[in-house]
Order: structure tokens, then C-alpha cells, then sequence
């Protein structure tokens, strides 16, 4: 059975890195959205998948397609005309522009064999051959094999985003440890001595309420509001901080939660 003082840690440390964590979380949603990071990496996907780098064959022609460039107008000639890149493309939308681009006659099934092998590009030729043999004369038949291929990349894809979202996160919650001064060693230290600090701390009903006001009565910040000298400890204070926010401020929600509610329960009979 956890004592009274291993809970008020655990307790401020959860808070402290579920705070941490939300206010990560929003900056990188923020800076995502200005940046419009997850349109630009789509662009780049679908620009590798169809080899088309410089943007000017399949891939211009996919996003010039009403149902995956549905918020432009359709006469984008290179990629800077393109206003609205969308974030997620449907792979059945792929699919059906990507055929619509590439048969001459709509709905011919045995033209749209002979559209794919007068294709330039022998990779690709090679893949669409491939779908057009095992479609057994239904159109359909290659438009779900084309999602699917579509999806496969676009899950490759979305592992790099999250990566890549990681680095973001981590640099976004070292820079806000360092400018709070949110030490994870000195944290644990003062809750350990007095844990009183954090008996105070409850749990909200959803992770976006907790209280700005709570987390800074934890021992964080710089005495008197000014930086002090920064020693190599505190440094990698600020690192395991860092490092704990990627779990998250669902996770951390969650921890506190469970121990909040044991704090409540209090200590079995007999314990």
C-alpha cells in the first residue's frame, strides 16, 4: 500500500506533467495548423508515391481532381497555385481520380489497359499493370486494390508525421521546462519533503480543465520571477520533463486520476 507522502508525489508529478503536456500539445497543434505541416507532408507523399517531384504529371493532375482538390479550382499549374492542399485525402477518392486522370475513355475497361501501358514511367506502369491483371475486368476491382495500396503508404506516411510530431514536441516541452523552470529532480525533492504541496491538487472532469492556478502553486518557476545559474542537474531536470510530456496529457490524466482516487479511498482496514 502506497503511504500518504508516495501519493502526494506521485500526484504532483502527474499534474505537473499533465499540465506540461496540454500546453505542449496545444503550441504543436497551433504551429501544425500555421504551418499547415500535415498538407505539406500529404503533398510530398502523394509527389513520391506517383514520382512526380516536380509536380507537374499524375500528382498536379490528382490535386487538380474535384474530389481530392475539391477546395480549389482545379487549374493549379504548379504547386504554389494550390490554396487549399488538403490534409487527408480519402483512398477512394485517390483511387477514382487517379484512374479518371489516366483512361481516355471513362468506363472502358480494356482502353484503360491500354492507357496504363502507354505510361512513361516504368514503375509505375509496372504497379498499375499488376492491379489492372487481378481486377478480373471490374473497374471497381481496381479502384479498391489502388485504396488499398494508397492507404498502405499514406499509415508509412503518418508513422513519419508522428515522428517527426515527437521532435516537435520534445523541443516545444524543453523550451517550456526550461522557461519554467520545471525541474523534475527538484520537483520530486520538495513534494518528497513536503508532500502538503500537492495535497491540495484534485482531478478535473476532462484533461483541458486542469488549473493553470494548481500547477504553478507546485514548487516550478525561478525564484522571484528571475533566472538564476543553471547547473548540469537542473539541465537534466528539465530533460526528464521533456521526456515524460510525450507520454502525453491523456496518459497523464489517467495516473492522476487512478491515484487521486486512491488518495480518496484512503488506507484498507487493517493495512
Amino acid at each position: 500500500m502506497f503511504n500518504s507522502t508516495t501519493l502526494e508525489v506521485a500526484i504532483g508529478l502527474a499534474f505537473c506533467y499533465a499540465s506540461v503536456a496540454l500546453i505542449v500539445s496545444s503550441i504543436n497543434e497551433g504551429l501544425a495548423s500555421l504551418l499547415k505541416l500535415r498538407s505539406n507532408l500529404l503533398l510530398e507523399g502523394v509527389k513520391s508515391l506517383l514520382n512526380d517531384p516536380n509536380f507537374e504529371g499524375l500528382a498536379l493532375k490528382l490535386y487538380n481532381h474535384g474530389l481530392v482538390g475539391h477546395s480549389d479550382q482545379g487549374n493549379a499549374k504548379t504547386e504554389q497555385d494550390l490554396k487549399n492542399k488538403p490534409s487527408y485525402i480519402d483512398p477512394t477518392h485517390f483511387a477514382v481520380a487517379l484512374i479518371d486522370n489516366i483512361q481516355t475513355i471513362p468506363g472502358d475497361f480494356v482502353q484503360l489497359g491500354q492507357d496504363i501501358d502507354a505510361m512513361q514511367d516504368p514503375q509505375l506502369k509496372k504497379l498499375l499493370q499488376g492491379i489492372y491483371g487481378r481486377a478480373s475486368g471490374s473497374l471497381d476491382n481496381v479502384h479498391v486494390e489502388l485504396a488499398a495500396w494508397f492507404n498502405a503508404s499514406m499509415d508509412r506516411l503518418s508513422g513519419k508525421y508522428k515522428r517527426r510530431s515527437q521532435l516537435y514536441c520534445f523541443i516545444i516541452a524543453l523550451v517550456i521546462a526550461a522557461l519554467f523552470n520545471v525541474d523534475s529532480f527538484y520537483l520530486f525533492k520538495t513534494l518528497w519533503q513536503h508532500p502538503a504541496i500537492a495535497a491540495g491538487i484534485g482531478v478535473a472532469d476532462h484533461p483541458t480543465e486542469i488549473s493553470w492556478q494548481e500547477f504553478m502553486s507546485l514548487p516550478v518557476g525561478w525564484p522571484s520571477g528571475t533566472f538564476s545559474i543553471i547547473s548540469g542537474i537542473q539541465i537534466l531536470g528539465w530533460l526528464v520533463t521533456a521526456s515524460a510530456t510525450l507520454f502525453g496529457a491523456p496518459f497523464w490524466f489517467d495516473f492522476l486520476q487512478k491515484f487521486v482516487s486512491l488518495r480518496g479511498a484512503g488506507n484498507k482496514p487493517g493495512a
